[in-house]
This record gives structure tokens, sequence and C-alpha cells, in this order.
């Protein structure tokens, strides 16, 4: 582990680029099913956010994500038209509104996660429980978790 301790600039740059063309990769597996439905990665993020925070606020969906009202009401206006989301207003708030993943939405979520865990899957199998472990705390402490 010391010799972690002496990254160099290169060295860091490569993990760099290891990161983004995992991420690269892992989304251009579900591109086509993206492509299907006719919406991109900030609706796959929308959705996949959906699945994991049900009944998240408008708030809290923006906060999460890191974009503007505008970007992101023109995605939830997308998955209106595709009957993907519905929206509950709060019992004690009713200007507050709560955002789910409809049947049709997790239907979409699943049919794009399946063809996502192919490539992670196969790739953590080809691992050792130590590396998957370790990868994941790594992970972890990248997205300040």
């Amino acid at each position: 582990m010391k010799e972690l301790l002496y990254l160099k600039d290169n060295q860091l740059k490569e993990l760099i680029i290891k990161l983004f063309m995992g991420y690269r990769e892992s989304f251009a597996d579900a591109k086509k099913t993206l492509d299907k439905y006719s919406i991109g990665i900030a609706h796959h993020k929308v959705i996949h956010l959906l699945s994991i925070n049900k009944g998240i606020t408008i708030s809290e969906l923006l906060k999460k994500l890191k974009i503007t009202k505008q970007s992101l009401n023109r995605v939830l206006k997308d998955l209106i038209k595709l009957e993907t989301i519905i929206f509950k207003k709060d019992q004690q708030d009713t200007r507050i509104k709560h955002v789910f993943l409809s049947d049709k939405g997790e239907k979409l979520f699943e049919e794009i996660f399946f063809v996502q865990k192919k490539r992670i899957y196969s790739a953590l199998l080809d691992s050792s429980s130590e590396e998957v472990l370790s990868f994941n705390n790594v992970l972890k402490k990248i997205i300040n978790e």
C-alpha cells in the first residue's frame, strides 16, 4: 500500500481515464435501450435515481442531480410523455410533489439495468472478494459517501 502514497500525476491521470472509460462503456451498453425510447443519459440518470429514491421530491432530485430546474423540467416532461413517471402531492404540504416511477417506468429501468448489469457483473466475477471490496470503498470515497 505504501506505493500508493507516492502516486504520480500520470498514474492519477490513468486512473481518471479508466473511471471515465468505465462510465462511458457502462452507459454505452444502455444506449440502445435509451435510443429505443428516444431518451438520453439525462433521462437515464433521473430514472435511476427514482428507482432507488422512491417518492423523492423535486428539490431533492435537483440536489442529487446537481442540475437546474429548467434542465430537470425538460427531462421530466419527456418522461411524463412516455408515461414512465407519476407525481403525488405531499399529504401535509400540497405544494410539494413526490416523484415515482410508474409501472412502465419500473420496466424501463429494469430493461436498462439488465443490460448494464452484464458488464459490471462480469467484471466483479472476474475479481477477488478483496478487490471488489477495496474498489467499492475507493468509489465511496470518490463520491464522498
